[in-house]
């Protein structure tokens, strides 16, 4: 057998061994903020990276577990990357209220689609090479933190940073059931809106308020207007706050928007339009301030992308898997710091579901066997480059 024949039969021979890591690390809380499982499971993936033959390296951060860099071999000409995130959008404790289970071939749990599954196949795939006799240099970086955009970390600066002089890379995040791959994501821009009024009794002084929450509402209305999905962009105000009785005026309000936008050259423009709502006043003596949050950059389709799809369109053809087509992705990820640095980059290439970011999450099991198996067809056609 070659190599390739080695490690698919390395896959089908070790299918239990394969679920068995994914169980262990959905079963491992490393929710928004748990900074103990973020540890635990990076050390999980260090291990295993350093019993394929990798050095680690690893960056430290006060709020959320180390950001682990395995690297292999000479790192001096271009090698591929392969990137995933450890962390789940949950919060401490998910694990226990729903832990990992299989039912009509389908996986259950926090984070088992988004992406603890991709991070299983990204191991596996480099497992099945290195048992297959097959080891080649390349770099792995998994990070801790980037379900909250990175809100514990500089984590975007370190991956655009380690990705200098890399031929490729792959991330292995969130599959989609229609087998296509990203390789374009919108960014995400989030800010706060506060409207600060004046409180008042209702029953007794009612005309001496100004309500802030009042304001708010028309503020929200003209955000949300600004969505325009033929111009490929989109709003959401998300979480609002506000008052304190029914019968007080109430004197403060505070939302949470999230902006999705396709070019880097939209958001002066979008920005903008939001500081003109700002500043619009509807309830007199109410005043509105603007705080940015965190948020995520443009993954560009720039033209290494598409020509990297192509091979893993080959790959596919070659062993009669679905052929994958390119997505735009509204979704942000870390792949955008990867093409930011000039690196054609492949996403969601991890297992395959839906319902990510709900207690719905469920990923198809057999895709964590073929989506390792794509995986190795392709490492083999790029790395032999």
């Amino acid at each position: 057998m070659d190599v390739k024949e080695k490690a698919f039969a390395w896959v089908d021979a070790n299918k239990d061994s394969m679920v068995d890591l994914w169980k262990q690390m959905v079963t491992i809380d490393s929710g928004i903020g748990v900074k103990e499982g973020g540890m635990e499971i990076g050390n999980l993936c260090a291990s295993i990276l350093e019993s394929l033959g990798f050095t680690i390296r690893r960056y430290h951060f006060e709020k959320c577990g180390d950001t682990i860099i395995g690297e292999r071999g000479d790192l001096s000409k271009p090698y591929p990357i392969l990137m995933g995130h450890m962390d789940t959008v949950f919060f401490k404790g998910e694990p226990l209220k729903r832990p990992f289970t299989i039912k009509d071939g389908k996986a259950y749990g926090p984070g088992v689609l988004d992406m603890k599954g991709g991070d299983c196949i990204a191991l596996s795939a480099l497992k099945a090479l290195h048992d297959a006799g097959y080891d080649f240099p390349c770099k792995a970086i998994f990070v801790a933190d980037e379900e909250p955009a990175h809100a514990f970390s500089n984590n975007p600066e370190v991956i655009e940073k380690e990705a200098k002089g890399a031929k490729c890379c792959f991330n292995f995040e969130t599959g989609f059931t229609d087998h296509d791959i990203t390789v374009q994501r919108k960014g995400c821009w989030r800010f706060f809106l506060d409207t600060w009024g004046r409180g008042a009794h209702v029953g007794n002084a009612p005309k001496t308020g100004r309500s802030a929450i009042l304001e708010m509402a028309h503020k929200i209305i003209d955000i949300e207007n600004l969505t325009d999905y033929d111009k490929g962009y989109n709003v959401n105000v998300g979480t609002i706050e506000g008052g304190t009785v029914a019968n007080a005026v109430p004197d403060h309000c505070r939302i949470e928007c999230d902006f999705r936008y396709i070019s880097n050259e939209d958001l002066p423009g979008l920005k903008a339009k939001v500081m003109d709502i700002v500043n619009k006043v509807y309830i007199k003596d109410v005043k509105t301030t603007f705080e940015e949050s965190v948020g995520f950059a443009v993954m560009e389709r720039i033209p290494g992308n598409m020509e990297l799809l192509e091979v893993a369109k080959e790959v596919a053809k070659e062993n009669g898997f679905p052929i994958p087509g390119p997505k735009l992705c509204g979704g942000g990820s870390d792949a955008a710091y990867t093409c930011k640095a000039g690196i054609p980059t492949l996403c969601s290439i991890g297992v395959e579901g839906s319902r990510n970011h709900t207690v719905e999450e469920w990923a198809d099991v057999d895709s964590l066997f073929q989506r390792t198996k794509l995986m190795i067809g392709i490492l083999l056609k790029v790395s032999a480059d």
